[in-house]
């Protein structure tokens, strides 16, 4: 494997666990504001990341993915709530998923002030495209409503009993669906993904 490859695989996974640590703390954060000490209990509520990744989903699935030039898709554990002690019931439930996949838009504009206000080097220029595209892409997947995704839970709380019923019956499915899409539905999927990176880039001058 070449060096230039190697080292974007490596950078790749750094960028990964620490997005996917900010996403996960921040739905545990959020959850914790809203009345619900759930994942507070369970140590969440930390920047450690023994305590929020998962061995497979959160590393080697995206490691393999990036080294086959894939996009870098991967999960971590998921942070516990109760949705029955949080304040605004499913509103609240909707805001402590929305945490997650906002905090990953956050960290994907701040990637690309940072492109647009520092030159280092080429190595600091692909880091932070990187950087951003890892995040755009992680809000994007996150946001699709598909269950158990972050969209989902959102969704859910405009839903009619009958669309909750079917996402409920979903939700065991939801990650096959997710892989399905990535497998079969690159037509779309990547012009999406590619566009909503553009967008984030062409804000900042």
């Amino acid at each position: 494997m070449p060096d230039g490859i190697l080292v974007t695989i490596l950078v790749g996974l750094v960028v990964i666990v620490v997005s996917m640590v900010l996403h996960e703390l921040m739905h545990a954060v959020t959850g914790y504001l809203l009345g619900d000490d759930t994942a507070k209990q369970q140590g969440r509520i930390t920047l450690n990341p023994l305590a929020h990744i998962h061995p497979i989903y959160t590393v080697a699935l995206p490691l393999v993915l990036l080294s086959l030039g894939g996009p870098a898709v991967g999960a971590a554990r998921p942070v516990p709530f109760n949705p029955s002690r949080l304040r605004w019931g499913e509103y609240g439930m909707a805001l402590v998923a929305l945490a997650g996949p906002l905090t990953n838009l956050a960290l994907a504009f701040v990637g690309s002030a940072l492109f647009s206000l520092i030159a280092v080097n080429q190595f600091w220029a692909d880091a932070m495209q990187l950087f951003i595209s890892i995040n755009v892409v992680f809000f994007v997947i996150n946001m699709l409503p598909i269950p158990p995704l972050d969209g989902s839970r959102v969704l859910y709380v405009f839903m009619p009993d009958s669309v909750r019923d079917f996402m409920r019956f979903m939700e065991p499915f939801g990650l096959f669906v997710v892989f399905a899409i990535f497998i079969f539905g690159q037509q779309w999927l990547s012009p999406l993904l590619l566009g909503a990176i553009d967008l984030v880039l062409g804000i900042l001058p």
